[in-house]
């Protein structure tokens, strides 16, 4: 099932010349609008008129998170506010957050990726969407709910947690597709099984995304709630949820290239990285967004493409899981967590009774991510009451869940527990199996 065949299923000539125009037209709109690609491509020695096509993509300068950063919050947006209809954002690597806006035009074009997606796993106008993705600020609720009040199903705007709420609304209500994380669709299946309802459900399909799982955690969720679950690939800077979607085939995530050109690099040298299976880091490009449009964007996230035609007739190339990440950035839980953060606010406290010396360790049990952060006391809280170390602690975890928007675990451990290093101290360990 296609929603919009004539571009799914286009010859791979005539999508490369669509991206060629396309990618033309956006390179002067941005130049023209904004300030900071100006800037950047005048040093760059690139003028709009050096882009004649795909071939000239590797002229343009990379752009990078901390652009977004540091042109908070509307430095970025190549139209007046006057023409922005809505407002997203994500954490960024200080506590500010990443901003996106989007005109009439961009909510339209983010609804067409979400309905492709929901076509292509079989989703029809008799269909009842739950969508448990959080809504807010946060993208993946609104992408999914877009698109599917596009083809006209029935959606549920349930948003995330009260799960037995969400598990008695999706008998009561009979919903037959299920968008959420990963991690929360092992927890409502387990739910479903202590509440002893799995057997009313009327789930077929979950379409899930917004952090990294596994085939075995794949299979777990197809056998609890007896449905299919299919991956879906996105970030708020690029759309949000619907820049690449897996089909029913389930051979890797086809990216909507006629909105976006994915380009994989080696994140060392920079220089382009071709050819079935090679693994870099993916960069993107968005050729039609008007209100926050981003060139050659550097999303540090890992992973590879599959050139040839899938059996579903879709020429769009198909994308890899994420692989990993070239920098340090943790996704826990469906959030982008940097190292940086958790130890910036241990910085803070080292007056009051711990050392600079810390690690942290990720794990997942249960299929739902640990965030645990082991940090050092220094000997005068050590040799203190336990009453001190303990309201020091909820402290450190007070303060971490305001920084990073999700809860840790803190435990202060003994003076020089912590194994030390001849070289660069081993400050994250991450123990899942996410490949």
């Amino acid at each position: 099932m296609y929603y919009q065949k004539d571009f799914e299923c286009m010859p791979r000539k005539d999508l490369t010349d669509l991206q060629s125009q396309k990618l033309v037209n956006q390179v002067k709109y941005v130049y023209d609008n904004v300030e900071c690609y100006r800037k950047r491509m005048d040093e760059a020695g690139v003028k709009p008129s050096d882009i004649r096509g795909l071939e000239d993509l590797h002229k343009l300068p990379f752009s990078y998170k901390s652009d977004l950063r540091d042109y908070y919050p509307y430095g970025l947006f190549a139209r007046p506010l006057s023409d922005i209809v809505e407002l997203h954002a994500s954490s960024g690597t200080t506590g500010k957050r990443i901003v996106v806006g989007y005109t009439k035009n961009d909510l339209e074009m983010w609804a067409d990726c979400t309905a492709r997606m929901l076509t292509s796993i079989g989703a029809t106008k008799d269909d009842i969407v739950q969508v448990a993705y959080g809504y807010g600020l946060f993208t993946g609720g609104f992408g999914l709910h877009y698109g599917a009040e596009k083809l006209g199903l029935t959606v549920i705007p349930i948003s995330a947690g009260n799960t037995e709420r969400q598990i008695e609304t999706m008998i009561d209500f009979n919903a037959t597709i299920l968008a959420c994380t990963p991690s929360y669709a092992m927890y409502l299946a387990e739910t479903a099984e202590k509440m002893g309802v799995v057997d009313k459900l009327k789930l077929k399909a979950g379409i899930f995304g917004a952090e990294p799982w596994t085939e075995e955690m794949r299979k777990q969720i197809e056998e609890k709630l007896h449905i299919k679950a299919y991956d879906i690939y996105g970030l708020t800077e690029i759309v949000g949820p619907g820049v690449a979607f897996e089909c029913s085939e389930q051979q890797g995530m086809h990216i909507n290239e006629d909105h976006f050109i994915l380009e994989i690099i080696d994140p060392k040298t920079l220089e382009p990285i071709t050819g079935d299976g090679k693994v870099g880091e993916l960069v993107f490009t968005t050729i039609d967004r008007e209100g926050a449009p981003l060139l050659r964007y550097r999303t540090r996230d890992l992973g590879y493409i599959k050139e040839a035609k899938c059996k579903c007739g879709r020429t769009f190339v198909r994308l890899s899981k994420p692989m990993g990440r070239s920098d340090d950035m943790l996704i826990i839980r469906g959030v982008n967590v940097f190292p940086s953060q958790i130890e910036e606010v241990l910085l803070q406290y080292c007056s009051s009774g711990i050392t600079a010396n810390y690690q942290i360790v990720v794990d997942r049990v249960n299929n739902t991510d640990t965030l645990d952060i082991y940090v050092e006391m220094a000997p005068d809280l050590f040799a203190d009451d336990m009453a001190s170390i303990e309201k020091l602690q909820k402290t450190l975890v007070d303060r971490l869940r305001s920084v990073l928007g999700i809860g840790a675990k803190v435990q202060l451990v003994n003076p020089n527990s912590i194994t030390r290093s001849e070289g660069k101290a081993k400050r994250v360990i991450d123990n899942r199996k996410l490949v």
